[in-house]
């Protein structure tokens, strides 16, 4: 008769529950669990001569099971979390297209006409476009997780490394504390100037498209006839105020009083900014004036009123609607905190080419073009270029477009994706600028496409690309100066590459490695060849240059020292 003890021991070791089998241990489990052969199998492996359980072996069965099913948990979630974001985001983009209809009892009460008039205002004027919702940035969410927080913590940690750096090295040098940004000075001069020249520029934009505009949306309200010749004198009036009042003359006070570089990109900046908001306000109500005459469903075409094209003038978006999602309330304290972070990344950019990119750039100037010295200008120059990077990306895509969005109580934050997590260049193109992006798929991608009728995709991409990398070298050669086409290249040439090599296929962590190292590398060509360019032009003057010259580097032949910065 078996002891008490040996009856409870054997009863717990029958007890074990059956659990699902996987490949590597399906074999073993099978043997221990099998109806036929559980008792004895059970008897043999599971109980010793003196009775006892061999503990060690079942845990080891349990650890490998609770192994397999976090393995499995963590997959699972894993690709539940992609298709939903998947199926969220194409969401969004079909629903452009839906009409609002009555919703069945069963689910949620039937809108409103107020509500369902309110839901049209965020929708495009004509036909599919861009759906507007309220929605946080993404750095803001993630910010409320510890662990990412702490990520920018160390940004403002090796901030202080650089101003302490900074201020040891000059007072070695110096004997005194030098808080003199006479960097700073330097390219935010001719400020006055600066804030003249942008108040003309807004003042135009916000008066002459919106009148053009009204004249043309009134001559097709009445019996007018030759309605074809009154849209090609406005169109034309249109496209010369584009070319020369927004276009050239902003350039020709650039050029002409000698811009600094800051004060270069805030007009240039402007500028472009202000061609593509009256472009989008033109192509969004052009349809709705059209459609108007062709259906005759009211007394006069819908024109936009002059406060909802003002907003839009100020407003964190590229695309036109009469209303925009808002918040009930401005946090004017949220205003400030991004306003100040703006002015930290400023001051960060500052000790970043003060500490890592003026020395470097003064010495290796002064040598003549060498493979070698190239070679170890781009690596030294990924740091401070992947900081510039980061710096600008958070200042302005981040800081500068919310706290204007919180002022504007603008409700749709999504100003960029997590392009950070791309694993393909098309990818990030996407994600990267969400604000430009919209502007270029819906205004150049899409209508080229309506233009050809669908039959030119890859024409598309590559003019989508050729405008963008035109409009980037334009920005560049106006604000410093001199005409360098690196960034061209790389948009024209690797830039299309990587978005055919790298595409949406590919997944797997080992790819977003290599986005990352492309990033990486591109950012220190592009800080190592436009640096050297800039003290070149200042060591080596052309006093009677000719327009070939004009075009050629100057830092392929320039060794002659100087003084100056």
């Amino acid at each position: 008769m078996e002891s008490e003890d040996d009856a409870i021991l054997r009863l717990r070791s029958r007890a074990i529950p059956t659990m699902p089998t996987f490949p590597d241990l399906k074999s073993s489990l099978d043997g221990e669990l099998s109806p036929g052969k559980g008792q004895q199998s059970s008897e043999d492996n599971h109980i010793t001569s003196n009775g006892r359980i061999e503990v060690e072996h079942v845990i080891s069965k349990k650890l490998q099971l609770k192994k397999k099913a976090e393995y499995l948990k963590s997959d699972l979630m894993r690709q539940f979390d992609t298709q939903v974001n998947d199926f969220m985001d194409s969401l969004i983009e079909e629903s452009t297209s839906l009409e609002p209809a009555p919703v069945p009892a069963v689910f949620s009460p039937p809108m409103s006409d107020k509500e369902r008039s309110k839901l049209r205002h965020f929708r495009p004027p004509h036909g599919e476009g861009k759906l507007f919702v309220s929605r946080r940035s993404l750095l803001d969410e993630l910010f409320e997780v510890n662990h990412i927080r702490t990520i920018y913590h160390m940004f403002i940690a090796l901030l202080i490394l650089f101003i302490l750096s900074t201020l040891v090295v000059d007072f070695i040098d110096e004997g005194r504390l030098v808080l003199e940004f006479d960097l700073l000075v330097y390219a935010f001069g001719q400020f006055p100037l600066v804030v003249c020249t942008w108040i003309c520029m807004f003042l135009s934009v916000l008066f002459i498209p919106y009148t053009l505009f009204y004249l043309w949306a009134q001559s097709h309200s009445g019996s007018h006839s030759h309605l074809r010749l009154y849209s090609l004198l406005f169109g034309t009036l249109f496209l010369l105020y584009q070319a020369l009042g927004l276009g050239f003359l902003p350039t020709y006070t650039v050029v002409t009083n000698s811009f600094p570089p800051a004060s270069c990109f805030i007009i240039i900046l402007e500028q472009v900014r202000l061609m593509m908001k009256a472009h989008s306000f033109v192509r969004e109500n052009v349809p709705r004036v059209l459609a108007w005459c062709k259906e005759k469903n009211g007394p006069g075409p819908v024109v936009p009123q002059v406060s909802q094209y003002l907003y839009f003038l100020f407003a964190p978006t590229l695309i036109y609607r009469d209303k925009y999602p808002r918040n009930p309330v401005i946090r004017w304290g949220y205003v400030v905190s991004k306003l100040l972070q703006v002015l930290g990344c400023l001051f960060y950019a500052y000790y970043v080419f003060v500490r890592l990119c003026i020395p470097q750039f003064r010495s290796i100037s002064l040598q003549l073009f060498d493979l070698r010295a190239m070679v170890l200008c781009v690596f030294n120059s990924i740091l401070p270029g992947v900081l510039v990077l980061f710096l600008g990306f958070f200042a302005f895509l981040h800081c500068w477009l919310n706290a204007f969005a919180e002022m504007l109580r603008f409700a749709d934050r999504m100003f960029y994706k997590d392009w950070w997590n791309s694993t393909s260049f098309a990818n990030y193109y996407r994600t990267w600028n969400v604000v430009v992006h919209d502007w270029l798929y819906y205004y150049v991608y899409r209508d080229f496409l309506w233009i050809s009728q669908k039959r030119c995709r890859p024409a598309a991409m590559l003019f989508v690309f050729t405008v963008s990398a035109v409009v980037h070298e334009y920005i560049l050669a106006i604000c410093f100066g001199f005409f360098y086409p690196v960034l061209f290249c790389l948009f024209m040439c690797f830039g299309m590459m990587f978005n055919f090599i790298l595409h949406d296929k590919r997944k797997g962590p080992i790819w977003n490695i290599i986005m990352w190292t492309s990033l990486f590398l591109g950012q220190g060509v592009i800080i190592c060849l436009y640096s050297q360019e800039w003290y070149a032009q200042r060591y080596c003057p052309l006093k009677e240059p000719s327009f070939f010259e004009l075009l050629k580097p100057r830092s392929w032949s320039c060794e002659r020292p100087d003084d100056r910065l």
